[in-house]
């Protein structure tokens, strides 16, 4: 017996019906590429996004066809994003930061007909048109006075391309399961992997987030979206925040420490997201300049390990709660948040540390374990580790046009992370499978020791990869790039490490270099590591 509930899509154009119907005065605030701040309102973004969408069914794009952005994060960006998937098509996030032949791989194995692109990104895609013979015409996201002389062929400017259209338009009704979104993985070997979400997994992850114990928005909220739109779905803000009715603030191409906080304290922002080297060049520019941060209460950190004194400076000196997030683009992408439950609400100081340098727990809608080599479930006791496994309605069941098989007999998805579970349900990644260190037949957390030795005064980075070694198999090696003033030797950072770590997790040696190699979302390209210190042999 079936229930007598209405047939009722998750299609993604509802987030912004609701939005506009009941927040439509709630602003969008974006520093433009051009320079000047520009605002528009939740009733714009609607209108504006059916006469994209009205303008792309002018141009012949219908569904499923894959229509490519290359954009920072602003205003105009988001209105492409609903305009290409309320016509029914797939809007196809493009990572800039790849290299050259990663992109043109990418756009050509999506067969993108279209794309928007930002000013910055012109003279990149003029030199790679070329190779690009499926892209039918180039958008540029301004008007006809910012649109550069030279560019690729068939360029137009957005603002005029936008005008033939107005917003008399019907958004698509589909199945739910319809392809919305395309955004490929950015592994460090092999060609990368098309993610193809639906319409149901981007509202139902959109919900997911905006969960109190996930990022808990609220339509008081005014949210800085600085995760980039072309990394995951943007962590899904672009679909929780006008789902809860807040007002969102666009930083453009403005990443540094000084004009992400402007923004932060003219729009008295409460609530953000990005990666850690953004939250360093923050933390960097109040030191400097003595600023504060008087309107923000919490920031997510992910897309890469948080550094212990991140969550200690942003909680104990400006009283700003950090949310320890994790997740992948094949999960879309939020797996877990390091959120406060009942159970240890109580823990202060160092205990409360701890717990937030985990990964945390899996909101509702993410089964996560972990198992052993064998497939056989480890207990949730806080120090077994092995590979994490997960699955859920917004995680990844295949590749686009890929028929390899990704999930097991039981439909679960091999992250290839190691990682352990606690009994209170926090998760905490020890590893890359590839990149765990197995030393005499115990494994080695390079992260957790990469994460300590960051916490050393004049260290700027760290990075540990497993080096062979004749009676252990394999030991870390520690590599450091010191800050320019900084008078520091391999003893002040080994003196740091004692005590803070196992000590048979201590390198075995530690080299200072100039830099470390980066993939283009900024993780560490640890195959090119142990591709150059192949040959090191550590002394005797």
């Amino acid at each position: 017996m079936r229930g007598l509930m209405q047939d009722y899509p998750l299609l993604v154009h509802t987030i912004l019906d609701h939005a506009a119907l009941n927040h439509g005065e709630r602003e969008i605030v974006t520093r433009a590429v051009e320079g000047p701040i520009r605002r528009c309102t939740l009733s714009d973004l609607r209108t504006r996004s059916l006469r994209v969408a009205k303008a792309l069914q002018m141009e012949g794009i219908g569904m499923g066809d894959r229509v490519a952005t290359m954009a920072w994060n602003t205003d105009r960006h988001v209105e492409t994003w609903y305009g290409i998937m309320g016509l029914g098509a797939i809007c196809h996030t493009l990572n800039p930061r790849l290299f050259a032949e990663q992109l043109a791989y990418i756009i050509n194995h999506a067969e993108d007909r279209l794309m928007f692109v930002d000013l910055t990104f012109v003279p990149l895609l003029e030199a790679l048109a070329p190779k690009l013979p499926t892209i039918e015409k180039y958008i540029v996201l301004t008007d006809a006075g910012h649109l550069p002389e030279s560019g690729p062929p068939n360029m137009v400017a957005y603002e005029d391309w936008l005008a033939q259209a107005d917003a008399d338009f019907a958004w698509v009704r589909c199945d739910e399961n319809t392809a919305a979104a395309l955004c490929y993985t950015s592994g460090t070997t092999g060609n990368p992997k098309g993610v193809l979400y639906s319409h149901r997994s981007n509202v139902l992850h959109g919900l997911m987030v905006n969960q109190p114990d996930v990022f808990g928005l609220t339509s008081s909220d005014v949210v800085m979206a600085i995760v980039p739109m072309f990394h995951a779905n943007a962590w899904a803000l672009t679909y929780a925040a006008p789902a809860a009715g807040a007002s969102m603030v666009m930083p453009g191409a403005g990443m540094d420490g000084e004009r992400i906080y402007e923004l932060l304290d003219q729009e008295r922002v409460t609530a953000t997201a990005a990666v850690p080297t953004v939250w360093l060049g923050l933390l960097q520019y109040l030191e400097e300049t003595g600023k504060d941060l008087p309107w923000l209460k919490s920031v997510v950190v992910g897309g890469a390990a948080c550094p212990r004194m991140m969550i200690e400076k942003f909680e104990n000196v400006y009283d700003v709660e950090v949310i320890h997030g994790w997740g992948m683009t094949e999960m879309s992408p939020v797996g877990t948040t390091g959120s406060i439950k009942h159970a240890t609400a109580h823990l202060q100081g160092e205990a409360r540390v701890q717990l937030k340098l985990k990964q945390g727990r899996s909101p509702y809608l993410v089964e996560m374990k972990v198992v052993d080599d064998d497939g056989n479930e480890l207990p949730r006791d806080g120090k077994s580790f092995g590979h994490l496994l997960v699955r859920g309605p917004a995680i990844a069941s295949g590749y686009f046009k890929h028929d390899e098989e990704i999930l097991d007999a039981d439909g679960w998805f091999d992250t290839g992370d190691i990682a352990h579970i606690d009994a209170l349900g926090y998760m905490q990644i020890t590893d890359r499978d590839k990149d765990v260190i197995k030393s005499g037949g115990e494994w080695i957390s390079s992260i957790e020791v990469e994460n300590t030795a960051v916490g050393c005064p004049g260290v700027t980075e760290a990075a540990v990869i497993g080096i062979a070694h004749p009676k252990w198999g394999e030991r870390p090696l520690l590599l450091v790039v010191a800050q320019a003033d900084a008078e520091l030797g391999k003893s002040d950072v080994l003196d740091w490490l004692q005590g803070r770590i196992a000590k048979w997790w201590m390198p075995d040696e530690v080299l200072f270099v100039d830099e470390i190699p980066h993939t283009a979302t900024g993780k560490i390209q640890k195959n090119a590591l142990r591709e150059q210190y192949r040959d090191f042999q550590f002394s005797e």
